[in-house]
This record gives C-alpha cells, sequence and structure tokens, in this order.
C-alpha cells in the first residue's frame, strides 16, 4: 500500500513523500533536510525526485539529496533545471518501478512557463505544485492569465474524487478572499469553517480534492455570476468576457489583505 506523507518546510511549504515502507519518491523538495529526517525516521530508501517546476523552494534541496541517492531527477523540460535526468513534457508518463507507480504528466504553465503536474489515475491523486491550491491558484510570474485558466481547467477536468497536493498551506487565506467575491457560496462557508477547525489542531488543509475546487474555488468558478457581480462592484471587471473575470480575480487576489 502505498502512503503519501506530507513534510511542513519553510514557512508554509508541503514536500511530500510517496513511500510503501521501503522507499519513497520526493515531490519538489526545496529543503534536503526534512527530507533525509522523514527517509531516516521511517526507514525508506529515496529512489526518485519528481519536480514540478523551477522555483528554489521546490528544487533547492535536490543537490544536498543527490549527494546522498544516485537517482533519477524527473521534472520539466522547459523550465530551466540544470539538475534533471529526465526532462518531462505534457502527455509523458513516470513509471516508479520500486513503488508500482505510474503518473501522467499534465502540463500547468502559467505560473512558470515550463510548470507541469503529476496526475497518478491510482490511486487518483495530484500533485499539483504551485498551480491549484486549497481554494486559490499561482501567481502569474511566468505565463498569461489565458495560460493559467486554460491549466485550471485541465485540472478540473480529473475524476472528481481526485486528491490534491499541493505545495502551500494558503488555504485559510484564499478561503477569506473567496468569501469576498462569492458570499453566498454555502458550501464554500463550510469549508472555510471545517479548515479552520484544521489549522487551529495544527492538521494541513491538504490534500483536497477535485470536487472540493470545483464547489468551493474562485478560480474555477470566476464566471459564476455572484463573482463576476463581485468584481463589478468592486470595479474590477474592465471586459465582459470569462478570460478578463479571470485575470481581475487574480490581479485582486495578488493585493487582497
Amino acid at each position: 500500500m502505498l502512503n503519501v506523507l506530507a513534510i511542513p518546510a519553510f514557512d508554509d511549504n508541503y514536500l511530500w513523500l510517496v513511500h510503501d515502507g521501503r522507499h519513497a519518491v520526493a515531490i519538489d523538495p526545496g529543503d534536503a533536510a526534512p527530507i533525509i529526517s522523514a527517509l531516516a525516521t521511517r526507514g525508506l530508501t529515496l529512489c526518485a525526485i519528481l519536480l514540478t517546476h523551477h522555483h528554489a523552494d521546490h528544487v533547492g534541496g535536490v543537490p544536498a539529496l543527490l549527494q546522498h541517492w544516485q537517482i533519477p531527477v524527473y521534472g520539466p523540460r522547459h523550465d530551466n533545471i540544470a539538475c534533471l535526468t529526465n526532462p518531462l513534457d505534457d502527455g509523458d508518463l513516470v513509471h516508479v518501478e520500486q513503488l508500482g507507480l505510474d503518473l501522467t504528466v499534465i502540463a500547468v504553465p502559467g505560473h512558470t512557463r515550463g510548470h507541469i503536474a503529476y496526475h497518478a489515475a491510482q490511486p487518483g491523486w495530484l500533485f499539483c505544485g504551485d498551480t491549484l491550491f486549497g481554494a486559490g491558484c499561482g501567481r502569474i510570474f511566468e505565463g498569461t492569465p489565458a495560460q493559467m485558466a486554460a491549466s485550471l481547467a485541465r485540472l478540473a477536468a480529473l475524476p472528481e474524487a481526485t486528491q490534491v497536493y499541493c505545495a502551500h498551506e494558503y488555504t485559510l487565506s484564499n478561503l477569506r478572499f473567496a468569501r469576498t467575491v462569492e458570499p453566498g457560496n454555502a458550501a464554500l462557508m463550510e469549508r472555510l469553517a471545517a479548515d479552520t477547525a484544521r489549522r487551529a489542531a495544527g492538521v494541513p488543509t491538504v490534500p483536497s480534492s477535485i470536487g472540493l475546487e470545483k464547489a468551493t474555488n474562485p478560480f474555477l468558478r470566476y464566471a459564476e455570476a455572484e463573482i463576476l457581480e463581485s468584481l463589478r462592484q468592486a470595479g474590477r471587471l474592465r471586459e465582459d468576457t470569462p478570460l478578463a473575470a479571470f485575470a481581475a480575480l487574480r490581479e485582486w487576489k495578488n493585493v487582497f489583505k
């Protein structure tokens, strides 16, 4: 049986370990030390590294890990990551033999030009880096709003039971923004209460699910009437098109306190 272990790092990152009790894959190991500690504590051997994009808090631990294990490093071909041994493109399949795990690569540009996500249809997991967050999405640093909206649409098309393993604990701040733009969403209010309780208990709010994100995440719901009206009332909707609404929503979130 495979398990996913969340390893907190920095201020709000999650580094992910998928393991079977013997072998493990590290996903976005921005810091080597907590990964090495978790492996040692559980008696695990690292067999591969998967990267979603080039930012330091996702790749910074790779050189130190490679000093301990000579293993393949998978990641996006178009995101300029020096340590890759296995560059990946949209639609590629990553087979981790030691775990019997297959992951399909989904190109999700927007946060960075080459950002990718990994989808394991069995057992139904998505590792999406900084593209889709709990009730939010990543900032658009290198891509365009059109790219980010299209990338999110690809992820939203996955089965609703898919577990969403994002890379940051941003959920509560994202939910506060979501409440501002869609206050009439009952599912959103339920999620805010549940996730507030989780954080108070020191429990991560992730993984979420594709179904939950579709019901509560404004960046998957930007065409909803209440969100459009909130954008108009705030004077932020300059054109009456879905893409303009998405871009305006992302710009608003950039400055939301």
